[in-house]
């Protein structure tokens, strides 16, 4: 790394490094049966098998995982809990309209029930009720702020459009030229401490979690589902599928997500003197207006962490350890001081990656396979810290066959379209990452690519 603020860096997870985390559970070594078979520990995982057991004690569940439950997306990411079920705003306007006022006041709902269930089980993972600040670096980032400031009011939510000295008064740096402060919309969280959490509360409730354990195969059953691992395997008669970006057990699933890279920074804790410097006495979660955006948040001891702009798809949806190293760590770098130089001098202590299932609507999407006996939820695009408690909810309203408001929603019975097979993935993907960069530059202008996405509902986001 060439940055000088990067010099004495860990290549590790901030979030992970705590002195909280859990004991590895054992692998499976045997057969199991269950009535419900959960597959990845992730957020969407130990909501679907916590929820199951709320719903009905009396239900078994077992949960695998392959490695260690949340340190995947779930314990690497910004810890932005929104309300949005439909990854923000604008997304859902353009894509739901007739139900966008159902699903924001879902996701209020399913935001409130995530802090319930944080104090209800003592879960300490620095749970601040916020809000978040998107600020404007360009004049056609401003208009457009000033455009969803209306709509948004027009959708019921509170939001106040701010200028240039009135954003500067909340998070000080030279480049803002406006911002919109939705105050109702966002928590704050320590991702692994949430994920942690749950997990704690699944074993309380009876869940039986295997750690360490691949789910290799899935077969069809005359009385449900078998999966096989290693050194086992668990027959259930329903299952859910929550893997995120990692390669699914339903083969026709395979082209609905990419496995997108997003970088994260993690500075020093602030001096009192650096922190006066920048403000933020509200502490709200922070983003930037452009296409290729940044986020940005301070942790309980006043680091701040810094992470997005470039989200990295490899050749034929490849996940590797090695790609967690990546010049985008110094190009953040660049990018956190030319937004705070009055920060110059502060070091980041460090450094990591993660992997996003992204699809071509942004937004979740949710059915079932093997007539019915397997329910998934994927696709979160990114922003999925709260909307995986709802995603859980309409997987298990699929597998227990019930009618509710969740599994009437358009938004949950349609699914995105698939990304086209290689070398045609690479090659849009790509595309659409220098068509983002060229339009942020060019004030906002999209060109002829970007606006026959539009036109055909596609997108490429992180």
């Amino acid at each position: 790394m060439s940055h000088p603020s990067l010099a004495e860096v860990r290549h590790a997870v901030f979030w992970l490094e705590d002195p909280s985390r859990p004991d590895p559970l054992p692998a499976l070594a045997h057969r199991e049966e269950a009535d419900l078979l959960v597959v990845g520990g992730g957020y969407t995982g130990l909501w679907s098998a916590l929820r199951a057991k709320e719903r009905d004690p009396g239900r078994d569940v077992v949960l695998l995982e392959a490695g260690r439950c949340g340190e995947e997306a779930s314990g690497r990411n910004g810890g932005f809990a929104s309300a949005s079920l439909t990854h923000g705003f604008g997304n859902g306007l353009s894509r739901w309209p007739e139900e966008l006022a159902v699903l924001d006041r879902l996701g209020a709902e399913n935001l409130r029930a995530i802090g319930e269930t944080v104090a209800r089980h003592g879960i300490d993972c620095g749970w601040e009720e916020t809000g978040e600040l998107t600020v404007a670096r360009a004049p056609h980032e401003v208009e457009w702020l000033a455009e969803e400031a209306e709509q948004m009011r027009a959708g019921g939510h509170r939001v106040e459009l701010l200028d240039a000295a009135a954003v500067r008064r909340r998070v000080d740096s030279p480049t803002y030229a406006g911002g919109l402060l939705a105050p109702d919309v966002t928590a704050m969280v320590e991702p692994a401490r949430l994920a942690w959490g749950l997990r704690r509360a699944c074993l309380d409730a009876g869940v039986r979690i295997f750690e360490g354990t691949r789910a290799d195969s899935l077969e069809r059953t005359p009385a449900g589902v078998e999966v096989r691992t290693r050194h086992g395997a668990v027959r259930a008669n329903r299952m859910v599928l929550a893997t995120n970006a990692f390669p699914p057990l339903v083969r026709r699933l395979s082209l609905m997500t990419v496995p997108v890279y997003d970088y994260v920074l993690m500075t020093e804790p602030l001096s009192a003197q650096q922190r006066e410097s920048i403000g933020w006495a509200g502490r709200e979660g922070v983003g930037d207006a452009a296409n290729l955006f940044h986020y940005y948040r301070l942790t309980r001891d006043d680091r701040i962490l810094w992470g997005g702009y470039d989200a990295v798809y490899h050749y034929g949806s490849k996940v590797d350890p090695r790609f967690e190293r990546s010049p985008t760590h110094d190009l953040l770098a660049e990018h956190f001081f030319g937004t705070f130089p009055q920060l110059e001098g502060l070091r980041f202590g460090h450094a990591w990656a993660g992997v996003i299932d992204t699809c071509t609507r942004f937004a979740a999407f949710f059915g079932t396979a093997h007539d019915g006996r397997v329910g998934y939820a994927l696709g979160y695009t990114g922003l999925g810290v709260a909307a995986t408690r709802f995603g859980a909810d309409v997987v298990l309203d699929l597998l227990d066959g019930e009618d509710t408001e969740r599994t009437r929603l358009r938004m949950v019975r349609e699914r995105p379209l698939p990304f086209p097979p290689e070398p045609l993935r690479y090659a849009g993907v790509q595309l659409t990452r220098r068509s983002l960069a060229a339009a942020d530059a060019r004030g906002g202008r999209r060109n002829l690519w970007l606006r026959g996405l539009d036109r055909l509902g596609l997108g490429f986001d992180s």
